[in-house]
């Protein structure tokens, strides 16, 4: 018989089976369902995002495309540049704080300057709406602001109120509802406070070397096209190859957010992946238990001259059509997850998340699916094709049988390593999936073993006295056994689910104790340096018990290393973010206090040659740097080159003065620049800051003063939001790891059947046999709970330790919280279906041994 005749009648025979029903692949179903939906949902949620930004590229940058300059305003020169392009925005961005009147309260601020032209795309929106020089005229020396809710909260106002930055008094003159271009501001610690660009000048905040960030939007040609973009580009740098702009066009109008939301999606996609592979245990119980209840039919075909090929098609068809169904389910949940997120979203993230059709993340997520269902049914279909017809009708099922012949084998390792290839191939970080595949192949092989030396200590186990106990250890290891299944099933859900809580457990404890305990309690920036002493005196005469350590300060940008531009060099993405955007920069004449050596030396105290750089030795490392090679930086519109002269171990989460580069003093001489102080004071109680916090604002209101446990509130609420989303998502793992479970009870609930009855036949009571279901479900349950713990701590501690690079602690709580959970979902599941099984009628099962 041909091929295409075998296939057309393997359809037939298929079509015709299947008009009984899905009876037995409601789980098949379910996994694959949510497994694709997941997939599907998060790929295009995040194009939907991303859509949104393309979309509305102009509005949420400003501009067609933005020229950005810390700590200086463009020269005459580069001005006339911009003018010469079209329609120019100026606006200038600092941190300061703003105070009441009568100096009883303040708060920090995000002070935003507009000129007269912004926006030049979309709308300012403010309640009630005010035209330009309502909102923001000056009027008998007061000018008028906006700002969000949230200012007028902190600071108890109301709108007419007045409040005082710098040297300046501002009326708030409405409250900010929608400011078009903020998402390119990118993200900020305080609240919005949207002022004049003559406002700012009479508060007297840009002092030189204050820590400004100016922003100039230009609005080009309405016939102006991407290739006329990337011109003007390309000619403002061969133009002015020392001005340092940062410049970003249309298409690319928030690149923190899109990055973010590619490194978001890719996690959940991961963890989809992981949902539909652990779905995948259920595929394969499913197809195995539905092939055993077709036993008879397998050996009818046999008998009556079907190939073993032809028994496998006639299945894999039936397994593919309902794999499909299960697909279409999920791409339907899918394709309406866009729809449902974008009004969620829109509170979270000020970017329209609009619903649509994404074929691409759809096609994805149906492959993952299909790929999945092979890999997990192609060896039980293959070792039905293999079995005789004479065992099929002697025997109960499949159990005994071993591996399918190796070409089934070779073809499912096939899929599998394709299907990991495609997941590693489509994600962002590459090294991150490689490291999630590895991890979750890794925890396959490791269950197998973990149930196999659960089995092995079963049945070394000595001999025990109640009958129950005896009955559960028996089922643990005899032939047939749920232990693989079980332990497979909820060991990897479990397993992330321990992961996440860990990670999550220890960011939290970093951020609301260990981080607090040893970060200084305040941060001052703008400290001017004719004021450096005086403000060094305030704050000893306030705070006589607190230790104040300042340095100066300039923003600088890398531009080369060894005189390769960064944009050609290629990074790790763990490093990127040194080479992204402006960075602190610094001189000292000794070595700080707080740095350690790693490699090289310090220059003398009177150093005059050539400038030399101190370079942070992890951050180098991932750069590829190495002593003697050159960085290339962007200071105040001059590009300065210094060799690599030591590296330093800098730890970050210290939260204390740290920078990648520490000059020598030479390299910045002349330079006007600010400086930058913390103050640490362990007994200071809350009124103490607050003293301290009033007494600085009102003597040196130019100065930015950040209190440390304040941002690490809004870090705390950040992560805590993270925190939901990502236990959300290894929710949707357990919830597979759940559907696998019961799909595993399920498929061995004829031979429990066959147990129940006999065991009932011989005398058992009902009770005996709950107590024996239920102790072997419980042990079960407590052997993947401990495997479950332990990986997920090796996991857990991994990405702390060695990619947050913060201290690890073990959380007990986690611990207890798994086993319990890992119980009462064994035992609970395990119930439900062993109390229909003993209620089974003896007769009618002991007729058909």
């Amino acid at each position: 018989m041909s091929p295409a005749r075998t296939i057309a009648l393997a359809i037939r025979f298929s079509l015709r089976e299947m008009r009984g029903g899905l009876a037995g692949f409601l789980i098949f179903l379910a996994c694959i369902a949510l497994g694709v939906g997941a997939i599907g949902g998060v790929n295009s949620v995040a194009q939907s995002i991303s859509d949104g930004v393309a979309a509305q590229g102009q509005t949420l940058l400003g501009g067609d495309i933005r020229f950005q300059l810390n700590q200086r305003e463009a020269s005459s020169a580069e001005r006339a540049f911009l003018d010469g392009l079209g329609a120019v925005s100026e606006s200038s961005g600092m941190r300061s704080m703003a105070r009441l009147p009568d100096g009883s309260d303040q708060a920090l601020v995000e002070a935003k300057a507009v000129d007269d032209a912004y926006p030049l795309y979309g709308t300012l929106q403010t309640e009630p709406p005010l035209v330009r020089e309502a909102l923001f005229g000056e009027a008998n020396g007061v000018f008028g602001a906006a700002a969000p809710d949230l200012l007028f909260e902190r600071l108890h106002l109301k709108p007419g109120d007045r409040i005082k930055l710098g040297n300046a008094t501002f009326e708030l003159r409405a409250k900010l509802t929608g400011e078009p271009d903020a998402v390119s501001d990118g993200f900020g610690f305080a609240p919005r406070l949207l002022i004049s660009q003559a406002g700012l000048n009479a508060s007297g905040l840009v002092q030189p070397g204050s820590l400004v960030e100016n922003a100039y939007k230009v609005r080009l040609p309405d016939n102006a096209s991407e290739s006329d973009i990337e011109a003007v580009r390309r000619e403002a740098t061969e133009k002015f190859p020392e001005a340092g702009w940062s410049i970003r066009n249309r298409t690319n109008a928030a690149p923190a957010l899109s990055s973010n939301i590619e490194r978001f999606s890719q996690f959940l996609t991961l963890v989809g992946l992981t949902a539909l592979v652990v779905g995948g245990v259920g595929v394969a119980n499913a197809v195995r238990a539905y092939l055993d209840g077709k036993r008879a039919v397998i050996a009818t075909f046999k008998s009556l001259g079907a190939s073993g090929g032809f028994v496998f098609a006639v299945y894999l068809v039936q397994i593919l059509m309902i794999s499909g169904l299960g697909i279409i389910a999920g791409l339907l949940l899918a394709t309406a997850m866009p729809f449902a997120a974008s009004a969620a979203l829109q509170s979270v993230i000020p970017v329209p998340a609009e619903g649509g059709f994404y074929p691409g993340a759809l096609a994805l997520a149906a492959l993952f699916g299909l790929m999945v269902t092979l890999v997990f049914a192609l060896l039980p279909l293959g070792r039905a094709r293999d079995v005789p017809a004479t065992a099929l009708f002697r025997e109960m099922g499949f159990e005994s049988r071993g591996l399918p012949r190796l070409s089934y084998v070779a073809i499912a390792l096939a899929i599998a390593i394709a299907l990991a290839a495609l997941a590693i191939f489509m994600a962002n970080d590459r090294r991150i999936a490689a490291i999630f595949v590895g991890a979750t192949v890794f925890s396959f092989l490791v269950l197998r073993l973990v149930s196999a030396l659960v089995q092995i200590i079963a049945k070394k186990s000595p001999r025990v006295r109640s009958t129950a106990l005896r009955l559960a250890v028996g089922n643990i290891h005899r032939p047939g056994a749920l232990t693989p299944s079980v332990v497979l099933s909820l060991g990897l859900g479990l397993t992330l689910l321990v992961t996440l809580a860990l990670i999550d457990g220890n960011l939290r404890r970093q951020i609301g104790g260990s981080l607090p305990e040893r970060a200084p309690n305040f941060f001052f920036v703008d400290i001017q340096a004719a004021d450096v002493d005086a403000f060094a005196t305030l704050v000893g005469k306030e705070a006589p018990a607190g230790t104040l350590a300042k340095v100066p300060m300039l923003r600088g940008r890398l531009m080369a290393l060894n005189g390769v531009p960064v944009d050609k060099v290629k990074v790790p993405p763990e490093a990127a973010w040194v080479l992204r955007g402006d960075r602190g920069v610094t001189y000292a004449p000794a070595k700080p206090e707080n740095a350690t050596l790693v490699e090289g030396s310090w220059w003398p105290a009177d150093y005059q040659g050539e400038p030399l750089v101190s370079f942070s030795a992890d951050e180098a490392k991932a750069l590829g740097l190495k002593l003697g090679d050159t960085v290339t930086v962007n200071v105040l519109g001059r590009n300065i080159t210094a060799k690599i002269a030591s590296f330093r171990r800098v730890q970050w989460e210290s939260m204390g003065i740290n920078f990648v580069m520490v000059f020598s003093p030479n390299t910045f001489a002349g330079a006007p620049h600010s400086w930058l102080a913390t103050l640490s004071d362990k007994a200071a109680t809350v009124a103490d800051d607050a003293r301290l916090l009033n007494a600085v604002t009102r003597a040196y209101p130019t100065v930015t003063t950040v209190r440390v446990k304040d941002a690490l509130d809004v870090v705390n609420q950040l992560v805590g939001q993270i925190g939901t989303a990502i236990r959300a998502a290894a929710g949707v793992a357990l919830i597979a790891s759940v559907l696998v479970l019961a799909g595993a009870l399920a498929a061995g609930n004829r031979a429990r059947v066959h147990d129940a009855v006999v065991l009932k036949t011989l005398g058992a009571t009902r009770r005996t046999l709950i107590a024996a279901f239920s102790l072997e479900y419980m042990l079960i349950g407590l052997a993947t709970a401990v495997f479950a713990l332990g990986a997920g701590s090796v996991a857990a501690w991994f990405v702390i330790s060695n990619i947050m690079t913060l201290p690890w602690a073990f959380q007990p709580e986690v611990a207890v919280g798994t086993i319990l959970l890992s119980l009462v979902v064994t035992v609970g599941i395990g119930l439900v279906g062993t109390w229909r099984i003993l209620g089974q009628k003896a007769a009618p099962v002991l007729r058909s041994l």
